[in-house]
């Protein structure tokens, strides 16, 4: 039976002047991004899945729980599906972290993949982390379906799954999957609320869809 995952990004925040870091720490979604997930909730309304899950972070429970909506489903938190910790820098805008951490930044942009900000983590260290809740998660889809309806599967013997997670995390989680390397996770698009669908089924997974907004194409099933 094949996969088909849903990998969304949570709406958008309310937005920092100047920007800061935002990693694990709690930010609510803005009115704008509600919507942007309501959006979703339409466009889903002919799709059945046959899990979900999120971050535990606030900004995607609550993007997981508007896309639901109506359903009788709720999405799983999984710590491991966090955003990248940036441990002291989170909240800092880039003046400050300048400023108090003098070349780091620039460190940081010469090793975007190996770098710890202090006290966080890499993307080395979020792509293992998340790459194993991934795999956990697949492995609990996988199971599921002899005891689903028939109407979670589309296509042939084809179950949908829902994941809502960050920015950070889907790049890492769709590098890792294509064997892409992780140095080039800022070449992928991921903007607030947009949707990449990934099919796992004989053979290697397959991106069919990348930051895609919704209402811009017409639902892959």
């Amino acid at each position: 039976m094949g996969l088909t995952v849903h990998l969304l990004r949570h709406g958008k925040t309310a937005r920092e002047e100047p920007w800061r870091f935002l990693g694990q720490r709690d930010a609510p979604l803005s009115d704008a991004g509600r919507e942007q997930m309501r959006r979703w909730r339409d466009e889903f309304s002919c799709l059945d899945f046959a899990g979900a899950w999120c971050s535990d972070l606030a900004r995607c429970r609550e993007s997981a729980e508007l896309v639901l909506a109506g359903r009788g489903l709720a999405a799983t938190p999984v710590p491991g599906l966090r955003e990248i910790s940036l441990g002291e820098w989170d909240g800092l805008s880039v003046e400050e972290v300048r400023r108090g951490y003098p070349g780091l930044y620039e460190a940081r942009g010469a090793d975007i993949a190996g770098f710890r900000p202090p006290g966080g983590e890499s993307f080395e260290d979020l792509a293992l982390r998340a790459g194993q809740a991934l795999a956990d998660i697949l492995r609990e889809a996988a199971a599921r379906p002899a005891g689903c309806p028939e109407d979670v599967r589309s296509g042939a013997g084809n179950a949908n799954i829902l994941l809502v997670a960050h920015a950070g995390v889907n790049r890492a989680l769709i590098c890792g999957l294509l064997g892409l390397p992780l140095g080039r996770l800022f070449n992928l698009g991921q903007d607030h609320g947009c949707l990449n669908v990934l099919r796992f089924g004989h053979g290697e997974p397959v991106l069919h869809a990348l930051n895609r907004r919704a209402g811009c194409e017409r639902r892959a099933t």
